[in-house]
């Protein structure tokens, strides 16, 4: 069965998860992004999910995990939570 390492960055509106991307892709680190705005408690860990299977996640963010890119930050990706930044750090089928 497939799996995958995420780590993503929670917040409130895409305006604030575009600014945050640009931020990471300008060369701020991921984590350190995560710990000062995510609206997760994932936040604390900079963002990391740990590793999970298919189906575990809501859709929106599912899909993104297991179809794109591993080791790019994806998003604004929005879902009932608010609106992600994701990175797919490893995965496995």
């Amino acid at each position: 069965m497939a799996t995958a390492s995420a780590r993503h960055i929670l917040v409130e509106t895409e305006e604030e998860c575009d600014s945050l991307k640009a931020q990471i892709e300008a060369g701020a680190d991921f984590a350190d992004v995560a710990k000062d705005h995510s609206k997760c408690p994932s936040g604390g860990s900079g963002g990391a999910l740990g590793t999970f299977s298919p189906g575990q996640m809501v859709k929106e963010f599912n899909d993104v995990v297991f179809n794109d890119a591993v080791g790019v930050v994806h998003g604004p990706v929005q879902t009932q939570f608010g609106y992600h930044l994701i990175e797919v750090t490893e995965r496995s089928e």
